[in-house]
């Protein structure tokens, strides 16, 4: 797979797909920057080359087409601070406009285009509409993990139109060098840690996991499908009821392999699903009527952070619970606590995008650990052995 560093971009339009899915306020503002500082490094090197750059990207879930929260336009100010010019914008990510303006382009310039998702035929990675942005750059640049699970027209289908010319950029050449690192060759103890709601979301993971780690932690909601499974009484806590032979079945697994698989011996409870609830500790075994899990205890953190602390691999993916509200987050930080205090110690450690990224984000540890993936989905399914449909569409080299 060729990747940007095997490129010369010089007099080369550079249409590169970037990850800019960032939250907006209510005033279209930027509340966290992370995707487009991670995309600085690929659009800076096309740059130096002496080439242009045109910026694709989605943002949000718009309903069929163009809405105003959901516009890349409220993006164009912060982009011309970073790279110090003016960044052009399109109206609409193909058509006349964007034709005329990728035309135009001047080496240094850089062009953004409209929000892909403004097209349904985007999603449905429709060839017509690939080969239409496929017009506006001499070159393809796929630095999207994050939607590399996809096969949408931008990610998966366009690459096509580009047989001789199309890379991976730094972001996804980070995310997959990171992801093989805890996949193959690791150092042990190996340790993952499993949080979030469901048990459905993680079951691919956590199997291949079994025949990687020494230690399984499970937190989040999904604990409580465990707990359930190795008898607890849960109260009124979430749990997968259809999931709970699963649970019982990958607890006998992690015995038979020798894997420990930890499930929190304590909980922060609550009487409603609230910050505002009543709270107590109890044991996740012997959760009262009535009564939800929504953290793991103070016995938890204190085993959990005693095994991390103690790893020489980490992977975390999810929060240890309902994060969002401060009286349900203590879990979560320390957590991360021990995940950079075994870092600190030589540990690598991975912290698997979404709700657990965005906690060492908030927390201000995204830099005392040794990886934050942009991609949640995308790095599980990659994890789980699946072929990316934005990674194979790089690789390959039969149309």
């Amino acid at each position: 797979m060729r990747t940007i560093d095997d490129y010369n971009f010089s007099g080369k339009r550079a249409l590169v797909r970037v990850d800019f899915n960032v939250p907006l306020d209510e005033n279209h503002q930027i509340t966290d920057d992370t995707r487009i500082r991670a995309a600085v490094p690929t659009i800076k090197k096309i740059l130096a080359d002496g080439g242009a750059v045109i910026l694709m990207s989605h943002l949000g879930r718009p309903k069929g087409g163009p809405e105003e929260k959901y516009s890349l336009k409220h993006l164009v100010e912060r982009l011309s601070s970073e790279f110090g010019t003016t960044v052009k914008f399109a109206s609409d990510c193909v058509g006349p406009e964007a034709e005329s303006l990728a035309a135009d382009l001047k080496p240094g310039d850089i062009l953004l285009l409209e929000n892909l998702r403004f097209h349904k035929a985007e999603e449905k990675g429709d060839p017509e509409f690939a080969q239409q942005l496929s017009k506006l750059g001499d070159v393809y640049v796929n630095d999207a993990f994050g939607t590399a699970h996809r096969e949408h027209a931008s990610t998966a289908v366009v690459a096509r139109y580009f047989p001789n010319d199309k890379v991976t950029g730094y972001v996804m050449q980070a995310e997959l060098d990171n992801a093989r690192r805890v996949l193959d060759n690791v150092e042990r103890p190996y340790t993952a840690i499993m949080g979030g709601a469901k048990i459905s979301d993680k079951i691919l993971i956590i199997e291949r996991l079994m025949d990687k780690v020494d230690n399984l932690i499970i937190g989040g909601g999904m604990s409580y499908t465990f707990v359930k499974a190795d008898g607890g009484q849960i109260g009124s806590s979430l749990v997968e009821n259809d999931k709970v032979e699963l649970a019982a079945r990958l607890i006998a697994m992690a015995r038979e392999k020798g894997v420990q698989l930890m499930i929190p011996v304590d909980s922060i409870v609550a009487d409603q699903f609230s910050n505002d609830a009543n709270v107590d500790t109890s044991l996740s075994h012997h959760i009262k009527d009535n009564w939800m899990g929504l953290d793991i205890g103070p016995n938890a953190r204190e085993q959990y952070a005693e095994v991390i602390r103690n790893s020489k691999t980490i992977l975390w993916n999810g929060p240890m619970g309902v994060f969002e509200m401060s009286n349900f987050a203590v879990g979560t930080e320390a957590i991360a606590e021990a995940v950079v205090d075994a870092t600190r110690r030589g540990a690598y450690s991975l912290i698997g995008g979404g709700d657990s990224a965005a906690a060492v984000n908030q927390l201000g540890y995204a830099d005392r650990v040794s990886y934050v993936s942009t991609g949640g989905g995308a790095l599980l399914e990659y994890m789980e052995g699946k072929t990316l449909p934005g990674v194979a569409a790089i690789e390959r080299n039969d149309y």
